[in-house]
């Protein structure tokens, strides 16, 4: 048997994420007795299969040769080990050589000096063989050598591919964090685009950026090997390398080229918003030779329409930002790129890949399918959309939809049971205080995370995100059976029920609207007071119903002070403090959708603008440097800030924790003689700093703030009534 024909052991490396999809190419490549591991693939092949391999293998980074594995537990050994292996069989002394080190041990303490061992064993072994030896090249090596330390066990092989298999030779140019070919190939795989392709469907990327994900995929769709434009690979300098079979393989992929171009029936088309972006897209699809079928054009997202294809994929890696600051910049861009998906591309799959979770939940899309990658270092998913309607849109079609009763779960008429106990507990209270927004269920029973309030006729559900310990498919059966539930509680309701999942944001995600569906808009009333409710767009509705007490007590106690609120929101509390015979008040937020949202609850109260204002400002910055002019001192002070804030807005960043000390004292430096500030936030394993409670009178009123329908979650928030020692009294009873 020549030694072209032998099957020999083989490694394939690949970004982590990729092993599975690797093992399926390599199977067709003609490989076998392939074997995952991480960020690796081993399997057996001939020569002829790893050329093969190295020109059309999508995915793989690098084809090692294995030539040796052995247990080491000396410097020495490394050294001994290494020079045992006939490096006068692959390699001569003309050669230029690199070594690739990796790992450590007790004794072989860095990857420099452990390539340096090797390398010595390498040109020692060559000298004694032939009298000469190679000389080491870093930069552009014929032949580069790895070796891999891994828990006493070194493992050295060639490599057959030189640079990485992800250069393809076509980039040109490039945008400001292009992906690397070989995970944009996968990132079509996981997709279907292969099976999109056959089926004649079309491919768009809405930020298309240098063009790599257009290239790959019509490479894909030509048959075009991905390695046909690189300018060598490694083992072209092997002492075993057959130029006659390479330039076979060669030959039949430049034929399949010509072939696939001229039956090209693909519409694959980019688009993108940068002009200098697109010149880098324009360069690479010339390089590669595919600009007579290949488009783009500049375009926002904004602009988009409904594509000419009925069917295909729209696939794209949109940025994801590398600091929380960027996700209130990025928010809009997601949110317009959802709103796109729903109206245009109903029949369409749609794939996004992304490092950050909390933008692409600003799409409103649920998706069919997530795949864990890793972009670099930096862990992503690819998420895939089949179904085009805001999740609320799909929740509300399945409830709308006329179906045979279900049976319920055994869950699900467990938490029925809840709710109507629930119901009946509440209403003697609901009737006496003519109050009809409320909560009705807060995560009562562990498997049923959910948040359930009512306001008027309407019902508003939070999900609470799962814990890591429960599988997304158990938790999606667990709030399918919290839809049938409410279904089965409230039938009269099952169009008037919003479905949202609660957990921490940041920055202005916070402010953003959750889908795309029409406003949803009611007023609901609290004593004298009436506010304007969002359902539908927002996570929050606008009101606290967990705060109604403590607006009350405000409302008592307000009467002729000066009322300073701070992270005002919607403003709920001074309205109350007006309606109250608040003297005069100064209600503060960065947001200008909450100001907003405020200025019209004072209209809805003929509260006036003029004694009671509303200003836009960073409350910490404001704290530290408002003048007299923007009334000095408050008799009357509420304090209820995020637990953490990291807006671009603000001058630094808030940690409640962390900072309420300082945020104290601040805001107390505002407080008149003889005034209370109430301090309010949602941390629940928040613990007050005790130099705060030397300093000033804190007494610990949450307790007394929460109303009957919140006594079952006392963590629901806390409250701090806080004066100067001199001044601390008898609570005022509401």
């Amino acid at each position: 048997m020549c030694y072209a024909d032998k099957k020999r052991h083989w490694l394939a490396t690949c970004p982590k994420g990729l092993e599975a999809i690797l093992a399926d190419e390599l199977d067709v490549l003609g490989a076998s007795n392939v074997k995952q591991t991480v960020a690796a693939v081993h399997f057996e092949c001939t020569q002829r299969h790893a050329y093969r391999i190295c020109l059309w293998s999508r995915l793989a980074n690098r084809i090692l040769l294995a030539l040796g594995n052995f247990s080491v537990d000396t410097e020495e050994q490394l050294y001994q080990c290494s020079g045992d292996i006939p490096w006068e069989e692959h390699l001569s002394e003309a050669d230029t050589i690199a070594i690739d080190f990796s790992g450590t041990s007790p004794l072989i303490l860095n990857t420099q000096f452990g390539a340096q061992r090797v390398k010595d064993a390498v040109v020692d072994r060559l000298r004694r063989v032939t009298g000469s030896r190679p000389t080491v090249d870093l930069k552009d090596p014929d032949i580069r050598i790895h070796a891999r330390l891994h828990r006493g066990q070194i493992n050295i092989s060639l490599d057959m591919s030189g640079d990485s298999l992800h250069r393809r030779g076509y980039r040109a140019g490039q945008g400001s964090a292009p992906l690397k070919e070989n995970l944009a190939a996968a990132l079509l795989v996981r997709a279907e685009w292969p099976r999109i392709a056959r089926e004649g469907g079309a491919l768009l990327d809405p930020m298309c950026g240098s063009a790599t994900l257009l290239i790959e995929a019509a490479m894909m769709a030509a048959d075009i090997a991905p390695g046909l434009q690189r300018r060598r690979f490694g083992f072209q300098s092997w002492a075993h390398h057959d130029e006659s079979l390479w330039r076979a393989l060669i030959t039949d992929a430049e034929e399949r080229r010509v072939q696939g171009l001229k039956c090209f029936k693909w519409d694959i088309r980019g688009y993108d918003a940068d002009p200098r972006v697109l010149e880098s897209a324009r360069l690479n699809i010339e390089a590669i030779g595919l600009d007579a079928v290949l488009q783009v054009a500049l375009k926002p997202i904004d602009q988009f329409g409904k594509p000419t294809a009925d069917q295909g994929l729209l696939i794209t890696n949109p940025p994801y930002g590398a600091r929380l600051g960027d996700v209130e910049q990025l928010t809009p861009l997601y949110k317009k790129l959802g709103e796109v998906l729903q109206k245009n591309f109903t029949g369409w799959r749609a794939a996004i890949f992304t490092g950050n979770l909390d933008l692409a939940r600003a799409t409103d899309l649920r998706p069919s399918r997530q795949y864990q990658l890793f972009n670099g270092t930096i862990a992503c998913k690819l998420l895939l959309f089949d179904d085009m309607r805001s999740k609320s849109a799909q929740i509300r079609s399945r409830l709308a939809t006329p179906a045979p009763p279900k049976v319920l779960s055994d869950g699900a008429k467990m938490l029925v049971n809840r709710l109507t106990k629930n119901r009946r507990r509440l209403g003697p209270w609901l009737a006496s205080e003519s109050i009809d927004c409320y909560r009705l269920y807060d995560a009562d029973l562990p498997e049923y995370a959910v948040a359930i309030d009512v306001y008027g006729d309407a019902l508003h559900v939070q999900e609470y995100a799962p814990p890591a310990t429960i599988d997304e498919g158990r938790a999606q059966q667990r709030f399918a059976e919290v839809v049938d539930a409410l279904a089965n509680y409230a039938p009269s309701l099952k169009h008037r029920t919003y479905f949202k999942q609660r957990r921490r944001q940041r920055g202005k995600n916070q402010y953003q609207r959750t889908h795309d569906a029409s406003s949803e808009t009611t007023l609901a009333v609290e004593g004298r007071a009436r506010f304007e409710i969002n359902l539908s767009d927002y996570l929050d509705t606008g009101l606290f119903l967990d705060h109604r007490l403590l607006r009350a007590r405000i409302a008592v106690e307000a009467r002729g002070k000066r009322f300073l609120n701070l992270f005002c929101y919607t403003a709920t509390a001074s309205v109350q403090a007006a309606l109250g015979g608040a003297k005069s008040s100064l209600s503060c937020d960065m947001s200008n959708t909450y100001l907003d949202w405020a200025a019209r609850n004072y209209a809805l109260n003929n509260v006036s603008l003029e004694n009671h204002r509303l200003v836009r400002v960073d409350c910490l910055e404001w704290l530290k440097t408002s003048v007299e002019g923007d009334g000095a001192m408050f008799d009357l002070i509420l304090l209820d800030p995020p637990t953490f804030s990291n807006s671009k807005k603000m001058q630094s960043v808030l940690d409640i924790q962390r900072d309420h000390a300082e945020l104290l004292r601040d805001s107390m430096s505002r407080l008149a003689p003889g005034g209370t500030l109430y301090f309010s936030n949602n941390f629940r394993k928040f613990k007050m700093d005790p130099l705060v409670s030397r300093q000033f009178a804190v007494e610990n009123i949450t307790v007394g703030t929460l109303d009957i329908d919140f006594q079952r979650n006392p963590r629901v928030h806390n409250v701090w009534r806080i004066t100067r020692r001199e001044t601390f009294g008898t609570l005022n009873p509401v």
